[in-house]
């Protein structure tokens, strides 16, 4: 009987899941290198979408702590990823929040610190390495820098140029209406249609202070839309992409879960992912 690939990766979602990494893995805080390695892990704790470091204890260059502050309070963030799938914990969720047993340390470097920045996990595959917090540190993967969290091997963006008549609208009100989009196809994600600023009612729309990073396609700003309640934040636009995002460079996407998007004619139903409700 044929196995459906996704029914594999999804099944292993609650458990603590780990996968070496061949590339040179470098973090750095104020300056200092905490560890410069070639035998990291990407580690995804039970119900984590994404992934942070495992670094070999042995080869850091600071000293672990026990934790000089008390635990923090956490806010969970849920995320539906798939109905058929528990619901997880989007990057949103702090570090701190630890769904597999083990013990968060200080990391102490000289001229600087990060308190509870690393993470001991007790299992027996994974004796030896401690979890780094990613936002504690810079990281380089090999000599590039990386943003948001380290990229999943498991994960990939795809980007198709298309002429399909693609229209998105909000309370009756169409916000574009173009045959030239290019569409992003990234795994567990819905298809997103990037338009360009030309097909786009941007004279109906106003700059959000809003800023966010992408590991696949870069740094982000956002537009909302004031004459709906529900358009605040609901189209964004990458400057700075990635070379391996060029092609959505200065486009324009929108949230398929917050409008009402027509492909080839069609209505699109909207689908749930963690963004359905959250327009901060």
């Amino acid at each position: 009987m044929a196995t459906r690939l996704s029914r594999v990766l999804f099944g292993a979602f609650p458990q603590l899941r780990y996968e070496p990494t061949a590339k040179r893995i470098r973090a750095r805080i104020a300056g200092h290198t905490v560890v410069d390695t070639l035998n990291a892990y990407l580690i995804w704790e039970p119900r984590r979408i994404t992934p942070v470091f495992a670094v070999p204890e042995n080869e850091l260059h600071a000293e672990l702590v026990p934790p000089s502050l008390p635990a923090p309070a956490v806010e969970e963030h849920a995320a539906i990823i798939r109905q058929d799938v528990p619901p997880g914990f989007d990057p949103r969720t702090s570090f701190h929040k630890h769904t597999a047993p083990g013990e968060e340390l200080d990391v102490v470097a000289p001229g600087a610190a990060a308190s509870r920045a690393a993470f001991r996990p007790d299992d027996p595959d994974l004796a030896g390495y401690v979890v780094l917090e990613f936002d504690s540190f810079d990281w380089l993967e090999d000599d590039e820098e990386i943003i948001g969290h380290p990229r999943d091997p498991f994960h990939r963006v795809d980007i198709r140029a298309s002429s399909v008549p693609v229209e998105v609208a909000l309370d009756g009100v169409t916000l574009a209406s173009t045959n030239r989009a290019a569409l992003l196809y990234e795994t567990m994600l819905p298809v997103r249609y990037y338009i360009p600023p030309a097909d786009v009612r941007l004279d109906l729309m106003e700059e959000s202070p809003k800023r966010t990073v992408c590991p696949y396609k870069g740094r982000a700003s956002y537009h909302t839309y004031p004459g709906s309640e529900r358009g605040r934040n609901i189209a964004w636009s990458y400057d700075h992409p990635f070379r391996d995002a060029a092609q959505i460079h200065g486009l324009v996407s929108f949230f398929n879960e917050r409008v009402d998007l027509t492909v080839g004619g069609v209505l699109q139903p909207r689908p749930v992912t963690p963004w359905s409700t959250r327009p901060d």
